[in-house]
């Protein structure tokens, strides 16, 4: 089984169709870690084709304020302003889907998915330290994660821990996961990385091979700009996108 895992597409249609374009015909089955919408300009068509095409998904913290179902209270005013925008615009039945996604962690297969940490959904695992406290929750399993927007991410083996972080050099890394490791991979963001490379993150995971594949493509950043600022929202969304950060 092969399967594309997404996440944090973060209503960026442009980035999202780039992805789709480059991984045709090589998955199965598609994932998605959550944060469908938020930030973005396409709330509506990024729900219609999560929706629509994806199986596997559970909410993140954008879409649980998005939807009306937690109030941004823990937002900076950039992402609230975006998040209230998101709600206005939303179609019922998009709200409705948003409303209604899984609380993560999910168990699917030979691996874990989740949107923050495996214990908390909205926590942020952004080093060694963070996801060693996550690694007792898994034993020896797989698990992929978003809300970072960094691709990359942590193995835990019998000798040590290492952070993996794929070169922002390099577009393709791919990464053999040996029996009894303990990981906990990030796909990176579809629609608003933030590892100082533009470009969308998503991985392949080969599941027989026990291997991740991490890939990284160039979209239509021009566009995806000039919609967020024609929408209304804050032209720093628009600004940041140019420079992974």
């Amino acid at each position: 089984m092969r399967y594309l895992i997404l996440s944090d597409i973060h209503a960026n249609w442009e980035a999202l169709q780039a992805v789709l374009r480059d991984a045709e015909g090589s998955y199965d089955e598609i994932c998605c870690l959550g944060d469908v919408v938020g930030y973005g300009a396409d709330p509506n068509a990024a729900t219609d084709w999560v929706r629509k095409n994806v199986k596997h998904v559970i909410r993140g913290n954008h879409d649980k304020v998005c939807c009306g179902l937690e109030e941004p209270i823990l937002f900076n005013p950039v992402a609230r302003q975006a998040a209230e925008w998101t709600l206005q615009n939303l179609s019922d039945e998009n709200r409705d889907y948003l409303y209604n996604l899984k609380k993560g962690p999910l168990e699917l297969d030979d691996f874990v998915m989740a949107h923050g940490s495996i214990s908390d959904e909205d926590e942020y695992v952004v080093d060694p330290r963070q996801a060693a406290a996550q690694f007792p929750l898994l034993q020896g399993r797989l698990a992929f994660f978003g809300h970072t927007h960094v691709q990359g991410g942590f193995l835990l083996s019998a000798d040590d821990c290492r952070v993996i972080q794929n070169n922002t050099d390099n577009d393709d890394a791919t990464l053999s996961i040996a029996e009894g490791d303990t990981s906990l991979l990030n796909p990176g963001s579809v629609g608003q990385p933030r590892d100082l490379n533009w470009k969308s993150g998503y991985v392949f995971y080969h599941a027989e091979q026990r291997a991740v594949e991490f890939r990284r493509c160039a979209y239509d950043l021009e566009t995806a700009q000039r919609k967020i600022r024609e929408a209304g929202l804050p032209p720093t969304l628009a600004d940041r996108l140019a420079y992974g950060r």
